[in-house]
């Protein structure tokens, strides 16, 4: 019911392009959030998540996080996991996109899982140096089979996130995107952010997942957006996105990733009433 009251207020103060006065976020939107190209890297994303969605193989599932609103057991089909707890299609794509427009170098993704979303940061730079952090051993296992059957250049590293966070490997990196899709909760999240506020640079770009996915969430999107270093934020209700760009006023902007509104709204809310008994 959370998720279904959050969604609605979403999509009442909710703007598109013609809302947004700062040439910034102007072009994100046109040049990339509602870029219609079909290009030839949705094919692979395809591919990747139909391997997995054919896999009906299970494994023991280590859950560090905040838990899981489908899985009532830690024994789950591959397939299964793949179909209801990866990134979307639709987010891949748009993931894909954000990668191919700022270009990160270094980047980092907090929450493997079986990868799905690594293959849209991969796909999106192939140049970049990406490290992908995972607890759970056996859903790691799964991801670095499929990083080596599509030859991407990922260092997928097990770990619980909270000792890799504060290995003087990262305390010395500059990340110019961070991908945050681990723990869930509102201490994990602010932990994940003050822990990693020094690698950030001016063009960096930080994105939450599932800022809306509890009360807690909320919150600590809430005291992101106001932290001193933080100048601009986006809220597209699925994810929170994060810019330190100095030459940025402080502003906030809540929108809608496609120009279909109605469709998109639509589809969002029966995938939430979905969730509800």
């Amino acid at each position: 019911m959370h998720l279904l009251i959050s969604y609605l207020k979403f999509l009442w103060n909710s703007n598109n392009s013609h809302g947004v006065h700062s040439p910034f976020v102007f072009d994100l939107l046109r040049k990339c959030f509602y870029d219609k190209n079909e290009y030839g890297a949705y094919g692979i994303l395809k591919k990747y998540r139909n391997s997995l969605l054919q896999n009906k193989n299970t494994i023991e599932v280590t859950d560090f996080g905040a838990g899981s609103r489908v899985f009532k057991s830690n024994t789950r089909a591959i397939n299964q996991i793949a179909q209801n707890a990866g990134i979307s299609r639709k987010d891949a794509r748009l993931l894909y996109r954000i990668v191919n427009y700022f270009k990160p170098k270094n980047i980092l993704e907090i929450g493997t899982s079986l990868g799905l979303a690594s293959s849209a940061l991969a796909l999106g730079n192939p140049k970049a140096k990406i490290t992908s952090l995972e607890g759970c051993p056996e859903t790691a296992k799964i991801a670095q089979k499929q990083f080596q059957e599509f030859d991407f250049n990922i260092d997928s590293i097990i770990s619980q996130f909270e000792s890799y966070l504060e290995t003087k490997t990262v305390k010395s990196a500059n990340y110019d995107l961070i991908y945050f899709d681990g723990n869930h909760s509102k201490e994990a999240t602010l932990s994940y952010f003050e822990s990693l506020l020094s690698t950030a640079n001016n063009e960096t770009i930080w994105i939450f997942d599932d800022i809306h996915w509890s009360s807690g969430m909320e919150e600590a999107w809430e005291v992101i957006k106001k932290h001193p270093k933080v100048t601009v934020t986006i809220d597209t209700f699925q994810w929170g996105f994060v810019f330190f760009r100095k030459e940025q006023e402080k502003e906030h902007f809540i929108l809608r990733t496609s120009n279909s509104f109605f469709l998109n709204s639509i589809l969002g809310i029966r995938k939430l009433w979905g969730l509800l008994p």
